[in-house]
């Protein structure tokens, strides 16, 4: 197997500081097919220094022009695409996203062979891997830190100025929640990572008869999937397939969850033409008792009224006047706080890495090095040769 990958140094920016592959990962890796070859690239930010790799026995140097494939994360600047390779990272390109146009464009006109970690599916089509758990972790803490800010319940540091996983659960250690009630909306891994980071605080899941109905004297929460939050139009059986479909036939139905609960925790999947949640009039209603909202998906526009534009690791929540309908000043009284971080599993690059390349180590590579007798690396595969794959063919009016 005359094969070598490459771990290329993140080039968007803000600088990201996760990675495919751990030294660890590498070092099994090489193990597994013991023909290939592993080269890093540098980097001074990664949260997996070069000299842990070399420490590993996996080789470092900024030329990585004799790979065959090369493994990133996010986005990789159009300058730096080595044509004829075969890229595995983050396109954000199957939405038409407009700010990649020219990203797709490049990778064709350099007859790249793109596979989007985001299209990589099994039969059933749930995605093989992702940072959702890790979002949802993120996302869950940032909501008790709100609360805790807004009300000077406590005080707790965002997760990106912990050392990993570990030390964030740490700062709750002794650390009093007041009775909240919080709604998770989403079914997928970022809502998982949101109940197991809520169930490790032994905050009590409910069920939603008992969270619209009973009132409690301890922090609870309840999790909401797409059948709780929207319903048929026309008061016909509710068709998770066909929601999807045809979402101009659904409207929300959320509106209870509005009056009961403090924290609201967006997870969702969404895309175009599926109404919101709530609207801004039923946000100005004195009923509407959320105030604070972690919104993990970070849709522009999207479900949440309120998320009008995304936040940064570094300056995270915006306030949000219900009645001007614009940002403010957040943590003020009588405003609805939001975070909006688009990129949460960086604030905890260390953990979401390891997992990460576990899942990449075991599920994905096997098929890209040896049989894809499943076809899930030509299912993932958007480009090559210059070419979109006709599953990919809809991108075509996007391109030209």
């Amino acid at each position: 197997m005359n094969t070598t990958i490459g771990i290329i140094r993140e080039g968007k920016k803000p600088a990201d500081l996760r990675t495919p592959l751990s030294p660890q990962h590498c070092v099994e890796l090489l193990k597994y097919f013991p023909g290939i070859k592993i080269l890093v690239q540098p980097s001074s930010f990664r949260c997996f220094s070069d000299l842990a790799y070399e420490a590993a026995g996996i080789s470092v140097q900024e030329d990585l022009s004799e790979c065959n494939i090369l493994l990133g994360v996010k986005e990789v600047p159009e300058a730096d695409l080595l044509p004829g390779k075969t890229y595995l990272f983050f396109s954000h390109t199957i939405k038409k996203q407009a700010h990649n146009k020219g990203l797709l464009r490049a990778i064709l006109a350099k007859k790249i062979r793109l596979i989007d970690y985001e299209t990589l599916t099994w039969e059933a089509g749930n995605r093989i891997i992702g940072f959702g758990r890790f979002a949802g972790i993120v996302g869950a803490h940032y909501a008790l830190l709100m609360l805790g800010k807004k009300y000077g319940y406590y005080s707790l540091i965002p997760a990106a100025k912990t050392d990993n996983y570990e030390a964030l659960l740490a700062q709750y250690q002794n650390l009093q929640i007041p009775p909240v009630r919080i709604v998770i909306c989403g079914d997928g891994r970022v809502a998982h990572g949101c109940m197991e980071f809520l169930r490790k605080l032994k905050i009590l899941e409910v069920s939603r008869q008992e969270f619209l109905e009973e009132n409690h004297n301890k922090p609870v929460f309840v999790q909401l999937r797409s059948e709780d939050y929207y319903e048929r139009k026309d008061g016909k059986p509710w068709d998770k397939a066909d929601f999807y479909k045809h979402p101009e036939d659904y409207k929300s139905c959320f509106k209870p969850y509005t009056h009961k609960a403090d924290v609201f925790i967006n997870a969702v999947f969404w895309h175009q033409g599926i109404e919101p949640f709530f609207t801004h009039e039923e946000m100005k209603d004195s009923a509407f008792r959320i105030k604070i909202i972690s919104d993990i998906s970070c849709d522009i526009p999207g479900p949440v009224p309120s998320t009008i534009r995304s936040s940064t690791i570094e300056l995270p929540f915006y306030g949000y006047n219900v009645f001007t309908e614009k940002e403010v000043s957040p943590f003020l009284p009588n405003v609805i706080d939001v975070q909006a971080v688009a990129n949460l599993p960086c604030e905890l690059p260390y953990d979401a890495s390891l997992s990460f390349g576990e899942q990449l180590v075991r599920h994905v590579l096997p098929c890209l090095l040896e049989e894809d007798s499943e076809q899930i690396i030509a299912n993932a595969t958007i480009a090559a040769q210059g070419k979109l794959m006709p599953k990919y063919a809809y991108l075509q009016d996007y391109v030209d």
